[in-house]
């Protein structure tokens, strides 16, 4: 009997410490969950020491579709309370989560880029709707050049307001060579061109992620010089639509993965698909959705895809990152996971 219970206390041991070794692990990593929200934007970040960001929340209503999957990410990666609530603009699809997710989970401080200032009646209302829901918490506006203070990583601001960076970032200004050639692109008054696009670091891992802007506001930052430089991860913009992700950016900050949070019907315009697809250096294209509306040429093989039907679970793409560079993406629909070395 003694030798049973010896053995049995042995194995509960062996089973903690490996455990235990796995949380370790996990926690030396910087973690990003791009959450389905069926065509919107919700990408939680998760640091190693603990502190946590989302960006976007998502779509309202749905019976509290788009919060409820926030949640669920949130908890898969061991998170109670979200840090931060960066609203890249105030489009529903992006800033229309705040109400129900605020009144589920405790939000440490908002962050946007100042009033609204689209002229319609979506956006007001939805800016009114947040604004209420961040008189609850700390809110902060940002502006081109800012840093949100997180630990273990840099969350810089490129774009906010309609202005961006003026300064090459470190690494960064080359001369771009598309840019003699690229369309000058029609002016937008809409949020998209006031969308907060934020580059995050982690040692040797670079992030960008630019919101909804559009292709003239896309061209100031790297047009004469590239003031971006090189990424490792790009979420494309728009959800992958052709008013945005123009080659003379897509190109110049030369990702080696990038991956779509298109919808099932929305995004993935098979133009800008071809042009992030055939990037210089771009490893893979992840999809979080299916484009129904394309065609089998212009969407990415199935294991790469989280979400194949219009009528979905929600899976998400989980991404992985370690300080030198290396990171590893993976599908939560079918555990395909897939690892990039620097």
């Amino acid at each position: 009997m003694r030798s049973l219970l010896r053995a049995l206390l042995l194995q509960t041991l062996a089973c903690a410490l490996l455990s235990a070794a796995g949380l370790a692990s996990e926690s030396k990593v910087l973690q990003i969950f791009f959450i389905d929200v069926e065509g919107g934007q919700a990408t939680l970040i998760l640091t190693p020491s603990g502190q946590s960001i989302l960006i976007d929340t998502g779509w309202p209503g749905f019976n509290g579709r788009d919060a409820g999957r926030i949640i669920v990410a949130a908890r898969a990666a061991g998170v109670e309370r979200i840090d931060y609530v960066l609203i890249t603009h105030f489009h529903r699809d992006h800033v229309g989560g705040v109400t129900q997710l605020a009144s589920q989970m405790k939000i440490g401080t908002f962050i946007d880029h100042g009033p609204n200032m689209e002229d319609a009646d979506d956006p007001r209302e939805d800016f009114a709707a947040y604004e209420k829901a961040a008189s609850h918490s700390k809110r902060l506006v940002v502006k081109p050049g800012d840093q949100i203070p997180m630990k273990d990583i840099s969350v810089q601001v490129l774009t906010a307001a309609g202005e961006h960076i003026s300064a090459a970032l470190p690494g960064a200004g080359q001369p771009n060579p598309l840019c003699a050639s690229e369309p000058e692109a029609a002016v937008d008054t809409t949020e998209n061109a006031r969308s907060v696009g934020a580059l995050i670091t982690f040692g040797k891992f670079r992030f960008l992620d630019l919101g909804d802007l559009t292709k003239r506001k896309e061209r100031d930052l790297v047009c004469p010089n590239n003031l971006v430089g090189t990424v490792d991860l790009y979420l494309t913009t728009h959800h992958g639509w052709n008013q945005s992700n123009a080659r003379v950016i897509v190109d110049a900050i030369h990702p080696r993965v990038s991956i779509m949070n298109n919808g099932a019907h929305k995004g993935g315009s098979p133009d800008a698909w071809e042009t992030i697809h055939n990037s210089p250096g771009l490893q893979d294209l992840w999809q979080v959705h299916y484009a129904l509306e394309s065609d089998k040429a212009h969407n990415v093989p199935e294991m790469f895809i989280a979400n194949m039907n219009e009528n979905c679970e929600g899976k998400y793409i989980k991404v992985t990152a370690e300080p030198n560079g290396t990171f590893a993406v993976w599908n939560s629909r079918n555990n395909y996971k897939k690892t990039y070395s620097k």
